[in-house]
């Protein structure tokens, strides 16, 4: 399934998450530090949804109490919580 994730707080302005099941197959940032977005994103394809969120949930930018990588671990909760929802 595809998602897009409106973010918060950040530079990125949205997320566009491609996921099957539990796992992650691809992530894209609209905007935001693009060679960050793109390594965030290469990191996490194949991964499990939860993984990410463990790893990602809480990272910090500067001042900000969120970042990109924390972003995406909100977008995946949001993605779970949708799929439960349905189910």
């Amino acid at each position: 399934m595809k998602y897009t994730y409106q973010t918060h707080g950040t530079c990125s302005t949205r997320i566009f998450i491609d996921a099957e099941g539990d796992t992650v197959n691809s992530v894209q940032f609209e905007n935001g530090c693009n060679g960050n977005t793109q390594g965030i994103g290469k990191l996490v394809e194949g991964m499990k949804i939860d993984d990410v969120i463990r790893r990602l949930e809480g990272i910090r930018c500067g001042m900000k109490t969120t970042s990109c990588p924390d972003q995406l671990a909100r977008a995946l909760k949001a993605i779970k919580a949708s799929v439960a929802h349905e189910g």
